[in-house]
């Protein structure tokens, strides 16, 4: 048993290295792979069991997460926001064919509803050269991914294992994406152009999309070297795929994605340290060695290859050396300017999609939001502050009765950073917000002896 699941890995990762080099070769093949994403996937739907039906939606889910950026950048997405209809797609499925929501999960049907008067607002002060429809699709597929994420997760319980599974899903993909940018810039000297984020290293892409998706990929190899990489072959494997996807985020200029990467890992580890028994701290650490040495391996070729570029870049410095005045790249006067829209129409916001277009009549400059927060309030006025209250507060009172997620902190702090820096533009914040709200359990309690025993005599 234990072969067959090394196996399929090592299988899977061989397939998804050949999807990326295939589409790289013949673009085209991209259209193709979405299909094949969308059609195997509500096949696997509609043939699982009731028993794991809810497993097989996750698991697309988190594949369509995964593979998100890479069809945008090569261009297999028959629409833009194609992952976000797609995700609450086979959700809906799901419910409609009796998977059920949580008790408690009332919550999120409230948030969804508090998201309607923004959108009537938006219907009626959006200018009439724009398109409302896609205007309003654009800035609340996002949030109404979540939303619907969150209400099937909601204390659904899953085996430690199938989340894994989940969380395969979603890194597969990225293993693509990794092999296409190597072969798009195989030489990151050949396209550096000082200290901003680099799209020529992002596959002609978003770098901000790229790094926060690639930095996603390396937390979950990561929890897949200390949790699931027993075997030092498996070490080696992990560990490989994890520098060289490090590597091509960190290569994007574009910071935010590997700032959030180090601050959830960093979690994860204390959280798995903490939990474990004294045998699997000593693999964790050992663990966490190899770990530091290939990060450290990792960040000296880039500093090599980019020329030291990279250095200035996280020391805040252009090219030349002088250090930038504005850390954020401009989001603070982004985040300024959409709470100033608060402050002016507090009760019901401008609307959706309105902060775009008044911060062009204003400013001359279309610039979508980069800060969720900020976009919700200055949109939605109070509602939004409700509603971003429910999103805020709703996993850390579930995790009060519910402490079993090893990856709990980890999936939340991915969620409340990402936003903050890329807002909503991808699905990722959203579905792994949702994997917050799972009730995970376990073959054996991850719980230490004497923790175990003072249960017992209870």
């Amino acid at each position: 048993m234990k072969n067959n699941i090394f196996n399929n890995y090592i299988n899977l990762v061989l397939l998804h290295i050949g999807i990326g080099f295939g589409i790289f070769v013949f673009k085209p093949l991209s259209s193709l792979y979405f299909l094949a994403v969308v059609g195997i996937s509500l096949f696997k739907i509609s043939q699982a069991s009731h028993a794991k039906r809810h497993i097989y939606i996750l698991i697309a889910c988190a594949y369509v997460v995964g593979s998100e950026v890479f069809l945008r950048m090569t261009g297999g997405n028959f629409f833009y926001e194609s992952s976000k209809y797609l995700i609450i797609l086979f959700i809906v499925i799901g419910l409609a064919l009796g998977d059920g929501i949580g008790k408690r999960s009332y919550k999120y049907i409230i948030y969804l509803l508090i998201l309607v008067p923004g959108i009537i607002v938006g219907i009626f002060t959006l200018d009439y050269d724009t398109n409302v429809r896609t205007a309003i699709a654009f800035n609340l597929s996002g949030p109404i991914c979540l939303g619907v994420t969150s209400l099937y997760c909601y204390n659904r319980r899953i085996h430690i294992k199938d989340l894994q599974n989940i969380l395969l899903g979603a890194l597969l993909p990225l293993m693509s994406i990794t092999v296409y940018l190597f072969f798009y810039s195989p030489s990151i000297k050949d396209i550096l152009s000082g200290t901003q984020s680099n799209f020529e290293a992002s596959g002609g892409f978003g770098p901000n999309q790229v790094s926060t998706v690639l930095g996603l990929g390396v937390f979950l190899l990561t929890g897949r070297l200390f949790f699931q990489s027993k075997s030092m072959f498996l070490k080696v494997v992990n560990i490989s795929i994890l520098t060289l996807m490090a590597y091509r985020a960190i290569i994007t200029f574009s910071r935010g994605g590997v700032f959030v990467a180090i601050i959830i890992i960093l979690m994860f580890v204390l959280t798995f340290y903490i939990k474990a028994n004294n045998k699997l701290r000593f693999r964790v650490l050992f663990s966490l060695f190899i770990f530091g040495i290939g990060m450290l391996l990792t960040w000296s070729i880039s500093s090599l290859n980019t020329e030291g570029l990279i250095d200035k870049r996280y020391s805040n410095q252009d090219a030349l050396g002088r250090e930038k005045q504005d850390v954020t790249t401009g989001r603070t006067n982004l985040f300024a300017n959409e709470l100033n829209e608060f402050f002016e129409n507090p009760f019901l916001g401008v609307g959706v999609g309105k902060l775009k277009e008044l911060r062009f009549q204003k400013e001359g400059v279309k610039a979508a939001s980069h800060n969720e927060m900020s976009r919700i309030v200055g949109e939605h006025g109070i509602f939004g502050i409700i509603a971003f209250s429910i999103l805020l507060l709703s996993p850390l009172f579930f995790r009060v009765q519910n402490r079993n997620n090893i990856y709990f902190y980890s999936f939340y702090l991915f969620w409340f950073l990402t936003i903050n820096h890329s807002s909503m533009r991808i699905a990722a914040p959203a579905f792994i917000y949702g994997l917050c709200l799972l009730n995970i359990h376990y073959d054996k309690p991850p719980l230490h002896r004497k923790q175990i025993i003072k249960q017992g005599e209870k």
